[in-house]
């Protein structure tokens, strides 16, 4: 099957950044050279950013592809450069968390009281028998102690295995299981849509006996408090989270660990059969993550309130919540609960309340406040945002000008990230005072990131054509293994482009005229409609800048005569309902992406729905529409946020 991926749909809005912007923008023009001229000590440079116990003398080994190492003979410990060592400096006074929880309790946690937490619970960790290389699983809620967790385990040398707070007994256990995890940090529970959703029972399920025994790597389980909902307990296994850190002592040496030291696995979202555990090691990551965070978001940490919306069970929050932003100083916002509780503006209400000056959020949310309407924020005082930013899938153009003109003003740069769990940190970013910004582009490889779009073969298609996204030169924070599992590591990512070493995203891409790139999804969501190739991302781009249409998802379903035809399911915005009859609308809408695109993209069917799918980190599971698009059962509902939705999408299409 030809990789060749047709290009349909054209944006030629452009938006530079002004020049005061630009003038005082941490990264400025030369930086690019700089990349370009010596990669290697490029990133050297941005590793000595960080505090190194035993500074490296080697910057990268590719000896053996696909298995990098990245300053493997330097020595650090990535928890000191989240904390201790900002204190040292003197900035102990300074806030690292503003945390808000759903139901309004609100906590200021500074660099000097967050390094305390987190040596008292390293040392609580530590009498519970984890040791250097250990495995913790950690469910908890977006509360303080997620990140004090994550940081007490990376200081004690161990890998922690964070698994989101929404997943079940079961997608947990399996995570567990994988790891073999020591120890399990969880909390009573966590505040999530006006109530408390139960942590803990789900744990107690997890360990029990699901079939095949009693879990039996866990030997305790260490409880937050934080709903006080009723759980059962095990006097032998379990332990009060907040009766031990208190009770420990406050005194607690970082110790220097090898570069290459693992730091966490990662479970990505929406496996089947056996987990794929991410695992990323110490060094290149941090040093990735703290160069990125400071130069896509143009962080002054003196005065910056950054905000990254993402939860710290996805890949997301562990780099730009707890690594990067801390690494850098930052002061961050942290919220427990969802968009929309108690009401409809909550977040615009936070941006307003902390004066937050970084947004950094996935398109789904996006168009969610879309579908709302602009009244919303407009109720709010978001003067002071002066940078957007976009992660998780692509942005379809009119939700990038809605996001630029509605949030940021009409002024605010929007930096457009790709990257992936796999790549540990943003691979592809507008720098947002040296790019002229183009609604929907990823634009550019970040400086010292080297990525091309090819075809089958691993031949660059050029400008204009569409292909496969590879990244062809190694970096500091991608990921050294599945854990547990090399051989499945090489023939997932590196097999297809073996004999040029290329990494294979699993994205398709292509470069526009300028040189600019955009994503087209994932490969496995691309159609074949009458042998032409088409994007969903793209047709997803036409449906939604009709005036009607908030949101849109298209999938591919077989199709007797033209192979596969496209199929739309859309939300409609609803201040277009209170002025429109959505009668016809669907008819309206094809016509409307024959238009804008051709009528080899005109959707055969479209439907109008209230909700689509979505995982709770944001991502729609295309897979369970193209089986209602085919008439087939739905598949496995439970990683879904709202697991009702499909039986009423269901309903709607027949």
């Amino acid at each position: 099957m030809s990789s060749q991926i047709d290009h349909v749909f054209d944006e030629t809005r452009v938006f530079p950044p002004s020049p005061e912007f630009a003038a005082a923008a941490v990264a400025q023009p030369e930086i690019y050279s700089e990349a370009a001229t010596d990669r290697e000590a490029f990133w050297a440079e941005q590793a000595r950013e960080l505090h190194w116990h035993t500074p490296f003398t080697q910057v990268l080994d590719w000896t053996t592809p696909p298995f990098a190492k990245w300053f493997a003979d330097g020595e650090l410990n990535v928890a000191y450069n989240c904390l201790d060592r900002h204190v040292e400096a003197g900035d102990g006074d300074r806030v690292a968390l503003l945390w808000e929880g759903e139901p309004g309790d609100e906590r200021r946690i500074t660099y000097a009281e967050l390094t305390d937490e987190v040596k008292r619970l390293a040392n609580v960790l530590e009498g519970l028998g984890v040791g250097h290389g250990d495995r913790v699983a950690i469910y908890l809620p977006m509360i303080p102690e997620a990140v004090a967790s994550m940081l007490a385990v990376a200081r004690i040398g161990a890998i922690h295995s964070v698994v989101f707070g929404g997943f079940s007994a079961d997608s947990l256990r399996s995570r567990i299981d994988d790891a073999g995890a020591k120890v399990v940090i969880t909390a009573d529970g966590g505040y999530r849509k006006g109530k408390a959703s139960p942590l803990k029972p789900t744990v107690d399920q997890a360990l029990a006996d699901r079939g095949e025994g009693e879990q039996n790597t866990v030997e305790h389980v260490l409880v937050v408090k934080r709903c006080e909902n009723e759980i059962d307990w095990d006097d032998e296994r379990d332990v009060w989270y907040h009766d031990a850190v208190s009770a420990a002592s406050d005194a607690h040496d970082a110790q220097a660990f090898p570069a290459e030291n693992p730091l966490f696995i990662l479970y990505t979202s929406g496996t089947t059969g056996k987990p794929k555990g991410i695992l990323h090691t110490s060094g290149g990551y941090l040093t990735q993550a703290s160069y990125t965070h400071r130069v896509v978001f143009d962080l002054k940490p003196e005065t910056d309130v950054y905000w990254c919306t993402a939860d710290i069970g996805w890949v997301t929050g562990h780099s730009y919540v707890a690594y990067g932003p801390l690494a850098n100083g930052a002061t961050q916002v942290m919220y427990e609960g969802t968009p929309e509780t108690p009401q409809q503006g909550r977040w615009w209400d936070i941006i307003q309340k902390y004066g937050v000056t970084t947004l950094y959020t996935a398109p789904t949310a996006i168009r969610s406040f879309m579908k709302l309407g602009r009244e919303i924020p407009q109720r709010y005082d978001l003067s002071s945002l002066r940078l957007l930013g976009s992660v998780g899938e692509p942005i379809n153009p009119e939700a990038w000008i809605w996001y630029r003109d509605v949030i940021g003003g009409g002024s605010a740069p929007i930096v457009d990230t790709w990257w992936q769990t796999e790549t540990g940190a943003i691979m592809a970013s507008p720098l947002p005072g040296i790019t002229a910004t183009k609604p929907g582009s990823a634009q550019v490889a970040l400086p010292g990131i080297s990525i091309d779009v090819v075809d089958d073969d691993g031949n660059s298609v050029g400008v204009g054509g569409g292909g496969l996204l590879a990244i062809t030169q190694p970096w500091p924070s991608m990921l050294r293994g599945i854990w547990g599992d090399p051989e499945r590591f090489v023939e997932t990512y590196w097999e297809k482009f073996a004999t040029h070493g290329y990494y294979f995203a699993g994205d398709g891409a292509r470069f526009d005229e300028d040189g600019d790139l955009w994503l087209l999804g994932r490969v496995d969501d691309v159609m074949n409609v009458s042998g032409h190739r088409l994007s969903t991302a793209e047709i997803e781009s036409a449906l939604v800048a009709h005036e009607a249409t908030a949101e849109a998802a298209v999938v591919g379903a077989s199709d007797e005569t033209t192979g596969q035809a496209v199929v739309a399911f859309v939300i409609i915005k609803e201040s277009y309902l209170k002025a429109h009859s959505p009668e016809g609308l669907a008819l309206q809408l094809r016509g409307w992406v024959g238009e804008q695109i051709g009528p080899i993209a005109r959707p055969r069917d479209v439907y109008i729905v209230g909700e689509l799918p979505k995982t709770r980190s944001g991502k729609i599971m295309r897979r369970l529409l193209r089986d209602v698009a085919e008439g087939r059962e739905v598949g496995d509902t439970t990683t879904l946020a709202d697991t009702a939705v499909m039986s009423v999408i269901s309903a709607q299409v027949k």
